[in-house]
């Protein structure tokens, strides 16, 4: 997914923003949940979608560290029938002097009750 946000430390990136990479990688077994060709046996990759792009176009964070954890927890709630998630966040323009195409953060997390 990618989105442009306005997450940084430094004022470019508050003012000029910059373009936000996010994989999700979520664990649930489907070889036991899904017995037939139906959503309600799965989670909506639709509704997974819509909560993350409304989640970083909505928030603002010095940190992507901060993005990453804080949308980590929202996942877990929103969709408990998921055993873990992780997040891989790449962000691009970042104004450092050095050459390199991204940053790219990674946070893991599994549901409190499985």
């Amino acid at each position: 997914m990618t989105f442009h946000t306005y997450n940084g430390v430094f004022a470019e990136e508050k003012k000029l923003g910059q373009k936000l990479e996010i994989d999700v990688e979520m664990t649930y077994p489907i070889e036991e949940k899904v017995k037939t060709d139906n959503l309600n046996e799965t989670v909506s990759y639709a509704d997974v979608y819509s909560v993350i792009e409304d989640f970083v176009l909505k928030n603002n964070f010095n940190l992507i560290e901060s993005v990453a954890n804080n949308l980590l927890k929202i996942l877990l709630t929103k969709f408990p029938a998921l055993n873990a998630i992780t997040l891989r966040i790449r962000k691009y323009s970042v104004p450092i002097d050095g050459i390199f195409k991204n940053i790219e953060i990674e946070v893991s997390g599994v549901q409190n009750d499985k």
